[in-house]
């Protein structure tokens, strides 16, 4: 998460202007998409698409989501709350996802249900006048129907799984439209494309729609598998011919669980040409999705956001995967930082970058002073708004010298990360304290170091006070049993 002792992320309320008409919003998000990949840091990868929107947006360096594994993430990404104040604190398994014949109560329709005070995206735009539309991965509730605010919505059944063949909730005309309860199926296309060719519809359906849009398109893509067949021969060629250099090698740390990446392993370079197969995938569907507004005369009036719901390592740090790729649990850099991408001519400075600490928490409420729409208050909202860094450059109000506190949770596991300091913490298990400014990759734990003993304590302080301010005893992570297995049924 986010904030500052005073101010999050160093915005101030109002800061930010707004334009004379209501601009629309496309709102892109990767599975699994490490902050490292993009071809600003990743010279290998091909997306010229992604390279595009870095040129003529802002690209934010440190943005954090609030846990480093996908449900719980993109829980607090639409509503602004930690996972102890929404609930999900894991992936969901499918058996906490299936429509029928479910052995225990499924998530149904998502984890908003009986969730008062929350807000979220869908709901917060469908109420301030937007026609709202989701393709692809949903993966907080069973998905057969929409979440609140929603009028197209084509969904994943499960929160990953082949790519093709891949099993969708499907409407028996065809369309995205819910006219009646969807029934479970497969799709036959590249499911990347697929998700797109949804999102190309309701942009289509929107051109004769007066209102604006909100539109968030979920890939799947980076997420595994890589290999098997799984990605298109012409997206793999493009890496027929590197070995990678730019993504470390470092021996596996004794934390890592190579179980979970055996084919990684013993592949490195297959691992990686799929890896990034899929996500050059999704920059042609960028791509297919810009010229569309382009050509619609749409594409100057919508703020394009792009970003992934939880970090990810392809060796990084010894390890392949994120917050469950090893025992104990991690809350290590890589896990826990995506990109984010904002375009929006006019507004955001072209070819910028922000390197302020930022939390996905924050999101609901910059895009709400973006556009205007006003959020339900929220007591228990952890994220603030970072509009004024969204359309401000270097010595723009609003962007005040207050310290930067990002806070990240995963079970009973728990970050602070402030003044170039990490800690985390375990209910059970090891406790870690770094000094980022001059220990970036996390390798010296000081935190049984006595000359830090009094920094240790203090930010142990400052994260328990924090967190007292932004959980419910119900649904609080830290006296659960999360052990990156997998959620089953509802907190609380």
């Amino acid at each position: 998460m986010v904030g500052d002792a005073s101010g999050p992320d160093g915005s101030r309320p109002g800061a930010a202007p707004r334009a004379a008409a209501t601009p629309n919003v496309l709102l892109l998000v990767t599975d699994d998409q490490g902050a490292w990949a993009l071809g600003s840091r990743m010279p290998e990868l091909r997306t010229p698409t992604l390279d595009r929107l870095q040129r003529e947006g802002r690209t934010f360096e440190q943005f954090f989501c609030a846990s480093p594994v996908c449900s719980p993430a993109r829980a607090s990404l639409t509503t602004g709350r930690m996972p102890s104040a929404h609930g999900v604190h894991d992936w969901l398994r499918p058996e906490a996802l299936a429509r029928t014949d479910a052995p225990l109560r499924p998530f149904e329709p998502d984890f908003l249900e009986g969730l008062p005070g929350a807000d979220s995206l869908g709901a917060m735009f469908s109420r301030h006048g937007y026609r709202c539309g989701m393709t692809g991965k949903w993966h907080l509730g069973s998905a057969a129907s929409p979440a609140e605010g929603f009028e197209y919505w084509y969904a994943h059944q499960l929160g990953g799984g082949p790519y093709y063949d891949a099993p969708i909730w499907q409407q028996a005309d065809g369309t995205g439209i819910p006219a009646s309860p969807a029934q479970p199926g497969t799709e036959p296309a590249y499911l990347t494309d697929a998700i797109t060719e949804r999102a190309l519809d309701f942009l289509g359906m929107t051109e004769a729609d007066d209102r604006p849009f909100f539109l968030q398109v979920n890939w799947t893509a980076p997420h595994d598998p890589w290999f098997d067949g799984n990605h298109p021969a012409d997206l793999l060629d493009l890496y027929a011919e590197t070995d990678f250099p730019s993504v470390p090698q470092p021996p596996p740390h004794p934390w890592f669980v190579p179980e979970n990446f055996p084919r990684a392993g013993a592949d490195r370079h297959g691992a990686l040409a799929g890896y990034c197969a899929a996500l050059s995938g999704v920059d042609r569907s960028i791509e297919a999705l810009l010229a569309q507004l382009e050509r619609s005369g749409l594409l100057e009036d919508t703020i394009v956001v792009f970003t992934s719901d939880n970090g990810f390592s392809c060796g990084h740090h010894g390890i392949w995967g994120k917050g469950n790729a090893t025992t104990p649990l991690n809350l290590w850099e890589p896990s826990i930082t995506v990109p984010l991408i904002v375009r929006w001519p006019g507004h955001v400075p072209a070819g910028t970058r922000d390197r302020t600490p930022t939390s996905a928490t924050g999101l609901l409420e910059t895009l709400a002073e973006l556009t205007g729409a006003v959020p339900l208050e929220d007591p228990l909202r952890a994220g603030r708004s970072f509009a004024a860094r969204v359309v401000g450059g270097r010595g723009s109000p609003g962007l005040g010298d207050e310290t930067i506190v990002i806070h990240d949770e995963y079970g009973a596991h728990r970050m602070i990360r402030t003044d170039g300091w990490k800690l985390v913490v375990r209910r059970e298990g090891p406790t870690e304290l770094y000094h980022l400014q001059d220990d970036p990759g996390e390798e010296r734990d000081l935190s049984h170091d006595a000359a830090h003993a009094g920094r240790r304590r203090a930010l142990a302080d400052d994260l328990t006070s924090w967190f007292a301010a932004h959980e419910t005893p119900a649904l609080s992570g830290w006296d659960t049993a999360v052990d990156g297995a997998g959620q089953r049924r509802p907190v609380g």
